[in-house]
């Protein structure tokens, strides 16, 4: 059951690789806030369905209360929340360096659910989980602008303070879905998170855009496409595998191997986008690729 979820894992890090390609392209076109409603409220109807066909239930009416309470405060904390921080980390800081501060998750992960859920990790798994953080650390810092090395304005302390905001919102986030979901289905435990995250999207987007932003992404087509590609990658078959692995793994394990994301998006960026890869970020690669190998062992 354990290699089944840290095979679940690895898959939600693929998904969630596919999906930031679509929702950068996405965002460009209609701003961050209206890309997050949308994605989750695209996700909500595929889970709907889902949920509808595989249980007969389209809405999650069976959840018990402890599901319904965790799993609603993990969509808040771990949607909601530490997407806006990091989107607005990406508009300060960028997502290089952005990312480098995720790469933190993993780890403060690993430590809550040790303190929360009595979770022990072995030696091995803890070896793994220093590689592959150390392989995104520096496939990462390799990819710093020549100007974030000068002198730490202002802005820069703030964008890296919402980085870091973001990266504990993920991990409290994961271990609140690991107490929440139990044994109850993943596909319908997801619908609770992104139910509570269409609702907290709404409400941001009508506190810092009044909601008319809403409005304009839905004459922009280019940008509603890119949106729905999106969201059957991220939140529908990306969260739902997400879930599903934390049933059956460490939350701390969860949270490492999807944290791959920034090295496994570096091949589309080479051969789709035509980007620049340095050495430093293959190495990043080799080494996040050893960690994973220590977690098959």
């Amino acid at each position: 059951m354990q290699r089944i979820g840290e095979l679940a894992a690895f898959g939600t890090a693929i998904c969630w690789t596919v999906s930031a390609l679509f929702f950068e392209r996405a965002t460009r076109r209609i701003g961050v806030l209206a890309v997050n409603f949308f994605k989750v409220v695209f996700a909500f109807g595929f889970l709907a369905l889902v949920a509808g066909l595989s249980r007969g239930m389209p809405l999650p009416f069976d959840a018990p209360p402890d599901a319904w309470l965790y799993l609603s405060l993990s969509g808040f904390v771990g949607f909601v929340i530490a997407d806006i921080f990091l989107f607005t980390a990406y508009k300060t800081i960028g997502s290089r360096i952005t990312m480098l501060f995720l790469a933190l998750s993993p780890p403060m992960t690993a430590a809550l659910g040790y303190l929360f859920l009595g979770e022990a990790m072995g030696s091995r798994s803890l070896a793994g989980m220093a590689l592959i953080v150390a392989g995104v650390a520096s496939a990462v810092l390799s990819k710093r602008d020549a100007k974030s090395a000068g002198r730490m304005s202002r802005e820069d302390r703030r964008g890296y303070l919402f980085a870091f905001l973001s990266s504990v919102g993920q991990s409290v986030g994961m271990v609140l879905t690991k107490r929440g979901i139990g044994d109850y289905d993943p596909v319908s435990g997801t619908q609770i998170r992104v139910m509570v995250a269409i609702v907290g999207f709404f409400l941001a987007s009508l506190l810092f855009e009044g909601g008319r932003n809403l409005g304009a992404a839905l004459k922009r087509p280019d940008g509603l496409r890119p949106t729905l590609y999106g969201a059957v990658f991220g939140p529908f078959i990306g969260v739902t595998l997400s879930l599903f692995a934390a049933q059956r793994t460490f939350a701390g394990t969860v949270s490492t191997l999807i944290g791959l994301t920034p090295i496994l998006i570096i091949p589309p960026a080479i051969f789709i986008f035509k980007q620049k890869v340095k050495p430093l970020e293959i190495v990043g690669a080799m080494v996040a690729v050893a960690g994973l190998a220590v977690f098959f062992m």
